[in-house]
């Protein structure tokens, strides 16, 4: 199985705010402009999660290479946000394209889990992404239904009709669902017998959902479970022991507190942040403890990212919580070709206000190259990886207001500041990061303006 795993990010959002012209009618002809800002920012939905994900594999041993493993487990970091047009949910993104009413047309992409050994996820290839279009009918408040087309990136296709509701009932959340999973004969061909054998097309159906409890304030607790059974042609197939796969996840997530109302107003702005990085061998712990090496070839990075207000307080500490979306040049070089990568997290800000203004920021989210990068391939060659094009992204953040430094208001709403820009894959514990240890670093400065 060739080894793909692009989930490709996608950054055309569209976030909603108040006219000018509605906010006058609502404030008096003194407001001052940061009042104006503040008025129109409200509390976004979000969430940030640590989910375990464990599966059957269907594989017969010898379709496994012979290693007798029954089930896989996966670390798998999740994100979510609802906007107006543009979600982010767990292992699914999505953009609405047409909405009438209770209809919906929307773009979607997802994850799709690959159940082989873990042993072989990386040399083989894991995980991939389904990505397609969508038509949504919301029949009320809770019970939905779709119908989507959707394929992988070697147009292996699915038709999927799903019917399934959303409750909320004190802390509890449930999700059921139930899901009629139509697949072609080259789907079937590629993923149950590895273009070994032909297998014809048929239809799966998947049953089961995911629930969700609030323990107190932001913390909450997830779970789900799922049973798929084959069609008929995946049954019968010599690659396939079982005609059931099932899979659980547990974990839990930061979320927006649901025992307080949604605010309309929040302190938080949005920000545009423009950085510039070098590249280093040197792993996390060593840059942390200011043992950072240079790398030979002066690979350099520069990048731009957005920051969407979410919230500014978590389990009551005054933190400033932002969707981030960016997107980041890799420069050409004598070792490596100019590459793009494109990042979307969830990055948090602690302000210290002594003896000027200062923040410590953390950031987690996903990071997609279209090219692996020489500090990352080298490394990955040193290991023995396959390396992946898709891997967790985090940002280690500390900056200065530059007004405070030099005692100019004007300046308020700009900072001074270093960021350690860091791709790595969770130490071989997530699937759909290709079952790899380590990754990239680069020490970054930048400049990033509130509005």
């Amino acid at each position: 199985m060739k080894h793909w795993l692009g989930l490709t990010l996608s950054l055309s959002m569209v976030f909603p705010t108040a006219s000018l012209a509605d906010t006058n009618e609502q404030l008096s002809d003194t407001a001052s402009v940061e009042e104006l800002r503040e008025h129109r920012e409200e509390e976004k939905r979000w969430g940030l999660a640590a989910v375990v994900r464990k599966a059957s594999i269907p594989y017969s041993q010898g379709a496994s290479a012979d290693v007798d493993d029954s089930s896989v487990m996966s670390f798998v970091p999740m994100m979510f946000y609802r906007g107006d047009k543009f979600y982010i949910n767990g292992t699914e993104t999505g953009y609405q394209l047409y909405q009438k009413e209770e209809f919906s047309a929307n773009a979607v992409l997802r994850m799709h889990f690959i159940d082989i050994p873990a042993a072989y996820q990386n040399s083989i290839g894991g995980d991939t992404g389904m990505g397609g279009i969508q038509l949504r009918y919301q029949w009320d408040k809770s019970v939905y239904s779709f119908a989507e087309v959707v394929t992988d990136p070697s147009a292996h296709f699915q038709a999927n009709v799903e019917v399934g509701a959303k409750y909320e009932v004190g802390d509890w959340y449930f999700h059921p669902s139930a899901t009629l999973i139509n697949k072609t004969s080259d789907y079937n061909t590629h993923y149950y017998a590895f273009n070994q054998t032909h297998l014809g097309g048929g239809s799966d159906i998947k049953v089961g959902g995911k629930l969700r409890y609030h323990v107190a304030s932001n913390l909450y607790l997830l779970g789900g479970a799922y049973a798929t059974y084959y069609d008929r042609n995946v049954r019968h197939s010599e690659t396939i022991d079982d005609n059931w796969h099932t899979e659980f996840y547990a974990g839990f997530g930061f979320f927006n507190d649901s025992s307080k109302p949604k605010r309309s107003s929040i302190s938080t702005k949005p920000y545009l942040r423009v950085a510039h990085g070098w590249a280093t061998p040197s792993n996390m712990g060593e840059i942390l403890a200011g043992e950072t090496v240079k790398d030979e070839y002066n690979n350099q990075l520069s990048s731009v990212f957005y920051g969407h207000p979410l919230t500014d307080e978590l389990f009551g500490i005054p933190l400033d919580i932002y969707l981030t979306p960016g997107l980041v040049t890799h420069w050409g070089s004598e070792v490596q070709d100019f590459t793009t990568e494109l990042v979307v997290a969830i990055k948090a800000y602690y302000t210290v206000n002594w003896p000027v203004k200062w923040r410590l920021g953390v950031a987690e989210g996903l990071s997609f190259v279209n090219d692996i990068t020489y500090i990352e391939n080298s490394e990955m060659e040193r290991k023995g990886y396959e390396p992946s094009k898709l891997l967790n992204y985090v940002d280690l953040s500390l900056d200065i207001n530059i007004g405070d430094l030099i005692n100019k208001k004007e300046l308020d709403n700009v900072w001074l500041g270093y960021s350690m820009h860091h791709r790595s894959a969770i130490f071989e514990q997530a699937s759909q990061f290709g079952r790899i240890k380590g990754g990239s670093n680069y020490n970054t400065v930048y400049l990033q303006f509130d509005f």
